[in-house]
């Protein structure tokens, strides 16, 4: 793995942590509806965006892209989230989730279709292991219940980890769109959630300070920052270590829900915690094989 391709890895890997940020952020977000929240955010991140492209002086010719590139990057982070939060809407939490992070592992199965890639058994033991530790997670130990009543809620989670992991792969293979197009991306799909918002939900806006400041850290970094760096590593990182190493977003987050007090810490989320570790460590191998040779003498 060359030195550049280490780095975007590195970079990309941030967005995993801020994803972690997530649940904390949410948390003391107050009440505000899913589609209003993520129109708010959104809305501000891609404005800041803009801004900051114009401060630079790069100018807005990154926004000028083919309608399929529009498609694929508004369908991706608006078609994911619309999915699911219907999946929350008509199926238990728990097992929505489950069914959602499947994102990961299929990242991690359709990279091997990719130019130049090649899926390694590491790869997907890792991300196996990291899916088996995810599940423990969400369900904390307990059993699931797929029923078929549930069905609508099933089918928008399972869409929902398709649209996400075929949006990174996708992604991969536009690796000359520059990153400052997700830009308008952010305001395509802030503008799309408002829509769904007037529609759909009932509006309740953020309280005081408090909740306005976790308003604006959730659009600076799980709904901002991170769709950036994210697909700056997926296009020129190592996609597959990406997405074995997603599955640490829900172990960070339950450590993070514990440490500001809005969670507990349990044997189950620790032996989670241990299996996402070790299966994004092995799926990083090369990463550190990488490092090694980097530091053998000539």
């Amino acid at each position: 793995m060359s030195l550049d391709r280490t780095r975007a890895t590195l970079v990309g890997l941030t967005a995993v942590l801020m994803w972690s940020m997530l649940g904390v952020f949410t948390a003391g977000s107050g009440e505000v509806p899913p589609f209003l929240l993520n129109g708010i955010c959104f809305g501000i991140s891609g404005l800041a965006a803009i801004i900051a492209m114009g401060l630079r002086g790069r100018g807005f010719g990154a926004l000028r892209q083919p309608l399929s590139v529009w498609i694929v990057g508004v369908g991706g982070l608006f078609g994911f989230h619309a999915l699911y939060f219907t999946a929350l809407r008509n199926a238990p939490p728990v097992e929505a989730n489950l069914i959602n992070y499947l994102w990961p592992l299929l990242i991690v199965l359709f990279s091997g279709l990719l130019p130049g890639e090649h899926l390694k058994a590491h790869h997907v033991a890792g991300v196996a292991i990291g899916f088996v530790g995810a599940a423990l997670l969400v369900g904390g130990g307990g059993g699931f219940d797929l029923g078929p009543e549930h069905g609508l809620g099933y089918a928008a989670a399972i869409a929902s980890a398709l649209t996400w992991s075929i949006y990174s792969v996708v992604s991969r293979r536009m690796a000359s769109v520059p990153t400052e197009a997700v830009a308008g991306f952010c305001l395509a799909t802030a503008a799309l959630s408002l829509v769904c918002h007037v529609f759909l939900e009932t509006t309740v806006w953020p309280v005081g300070a408090f909740q306005w400041t976790m308003v604006g850290l959730l659009a600076v970094f799980p709904v901002g920052l991170a769709f950036f760096v994210w697909d700056f590593g997926v296009k020129r990182g190592d996609i597959q270590v990406l997405g074995a190493a997603a599955y640490a977003a829900p172990v960070l987050s339950t450590l993070m829900l514990v440490a500001t007090g809005y969670g507990r810490l349990t044997l189950v989320s620790g032996i989670a915690c241990l299996l996402v570790t070790g299966g994004a460590l092995l799926a990083a191998k090369d990463l550190f094989l990488r490092g090694r040779a980097d530091r053998q003498p000539a």
